[in-house]
């Protein structure tokens, strides 16, 4: 209980501290669903995990796109509009992508986009998702238990039914 209470607290924290223009559209298996109006109301899931990064998974509805962000106060190095190559695996199936550094409210964080929406239900349908820098080192494993429920809500969001 006193785990889920800090965590409760750190996603409450880094929720406020981050993200003040989200729009709070509830919770859904430890994942905050949210709309983004700096999006175009697109909707996002957000969490956060025991190293401190914040995981976004959501929807630019302004350029038609969706996007995997992650934010860490621990990754100083990462400067603002810089393209980085990365690999990341779903259960093992490798993707390249190029992670696009950002810096909100001062703590660095890394979005990769995409257009092809099957990504999000590959996304969904895994059970562990890890990322590798271009020397093919962890930069971090999430476990992504109950992401296909939150995502099913994000997509209620999207779709305005909530």
């Amino acid at each position: 209980m006193t785990r889920l209470l800090a965590l409760t607290f750190a996603v409450f924290t880094a929720t406020v501290a981050w993200s003040q223009e989200l729009i709070d559209k509830g919770f859904v298996e430890g994942w905050n669903i949210m709309m983004d109006p700096a999006l175009g109301n697109g909707c996002l899931i957000q969490t956060i995990y025991q190293d401190l990064s914040v995981v976004r998974i959501g929807y630019d509805a302004l350029e038609n796109r969706g996007y995997f962000a992650v934010y860490n106060k621990a990754w100083g190095d990462i400067e603002q509009g810089k393209s980085y190559p990365i690999r990341f695996e779903l259960d093992g199936k490798s993707f390249d992508a190029n992670a696009i550094g950002f810096n909100q409210r001062d703590v660095p964080g890394a979005t990769v986009f995409f257009t092809d929406r099957s990504f999000v239900n590959a996304i969904a349908q895994n059970k562990t998702m890890t990322v590798y820098n271009p020397a093919g080192e962890v930069v971090m494993a999430i476990d992504l238990k109950g992401t296909a429920k939150a995502l099913d809500y994000a997509r209620d969001c999207q779709n305005r039914k909530l």
